[in-house]
């Protein structure tokens, strides 16, 4: 098969000839339909965001494909099959606290990198070994457009996010990195929830004037000056009321006060997930008062990617239409152009802007 690699960081990748996968027990071979591209790839491969990648390795985070060969234990799994393959794959020997991989991508202590050895490359190739667990059938629409259905690796992120604060029908929601790549999706998947109301922060007015025009009133944007209380008490005043969830998806490059100026907003009883990269290069905490948390009830709680269930219920809301893909624009890009892919990719992450690698074509596709 052909791959691209990442031979060391802050290098171009190198498209390359490697042996094909073969599947164990417990897991499947699948032929990558197509990947998504962050927009922080190129971040990532430069060694600026400083994750745990042990180089030479395929990159990539999960994709849509097809299954070649499964394990002698999948008992529902056969060749030929539309899946989705998630990048989070959790061991098998301590059900109450996992080690966590993010299959070419990323890791969590050393029970982490030990199973990211045995669990090495991503999905930046023609095929790619999986964890039987890790696959999810997709609706046959999935496979007229595959690039698309490649955002599955965003917008399941945030629909763990929302899953961990209980995002219930009819309750206000604030996004903390509204106008972000990761943010805009928790936009989109919150209003598919049922939320009653999406307070919508950022600085960049043209992306707030998009997900204004994109979704209606349900969305309030909020322009944000950058002075913590002018901030938060716009944010408070854009609920039209108690705000009962805050979601944090800033990244790395976000100051700590953005973060808690948003997660201040939250009512009596309220509830903030913190899911982004603030404080991940360094800069001060977080730093929420003790007294406002316990005398309001307040909870907080952190959480990194989602469970297995969340690939299931994404799935299903993309495939009811309640979460539409279709006003997304993506841009696709062979193998042999992965490296155009990354800067594109850093280019374009505003709101859904989607870069998506399609390792079995030869050469990039018009925009659309």
């Amino acid at each position: 098969m052909r791959a691209a690699v990442l031979t060391r960081f802050g290098v171009p990748l190198t498209v390359r000839e490697m042996p094909d996968p073969e599947a164990g027990g417990g897991e499947v071979v699948v032929e990558v339909l197509a990947t998504c591209v962050p927009p922080y790839a190129a971040e990532v491969f430069g060694g600026e965001r400083n994750y745990p990648l042990v180089p030479p390795v395929v990159p990539g985070i999960g994709g849509v494909g097809r299954i070649v060969h499964a394990g002698p234990d999948a008992t529902r799994l056969r060749a030929g099959d539309l899946v989705w393959c998630d990048c989070t794959v959790r061991s098998r020997d301590d059900a109450l606290t996992p080690d966590i991989t993010l299959q070419g991508w990323s890791s969590r202590g050393e029970g982490g990198a030990r199973l990211a050895e045995y669990l090495h490359d991503g999905s930046f190739a023609e095929l790619m070994r999986v964890p039987t667990e890790n696959v999810f059938p997709l609706p046959a629409a999935a496979g007229d457009d595959p690039a698309r259905w490649a955002a599955l690796s965003v917008h399941t992120i945030s629909y763990g996010g929302l899953l961990a604060g209980g995002l219930a029908a009819g309750e206000t929601l604030l996004v903390s990195g509204a106008t972000g790549n990761l943010g805009s999706s928790a936009v989109a998947v919150a209003l598919a929830m049922g939320a009653g109301r999406v307070v919508a922060p950022g600085r960049n007015r043209a992306a707030l004037g998009l997900l204004a025009d994109r979704f209606g009133p349900r969305v309030c944007p909020v322009p944000l000056t950058g002075d913590e209380a002018v901030d938060r008490a716009a944010m408070s005043a854009a609920g039209g009321g108690p705000i009962d969830m805050v979601i944090d998806l800033l990244p790395p490059s976000a100051p700590s006060s953005a973060s808690r100026a948003a997660a201040m907003t939250v009512r009596e009883y309220g509830r903030v997930v913190l899911m982004g990269g603030v404080g991940m290069l360094g800069g001060d905490g977080l730093a929420l008062p003790y007294p406002w948390l316990m005398r309001n009830s307040i909870t907080v709680r952190g959480q990194w990617m989602y469970p297995r269930p969340a690939n299931v219920g994404i799935i299903r809301l993309l495939a009811s239409g309640a979460l539409d893909l279709a006003p997304e624009h993506v841009r696709s890009f062979g193998l042999d152009a992965v490296n155009d892919a990354v800067a594109y990719a850093a280019s374009n992450g505003g709101p859904f802007d989607r870069t998506a690698l399609v390792p079995m074509a030869t050469a990039g596709s018009p925009s659309r």
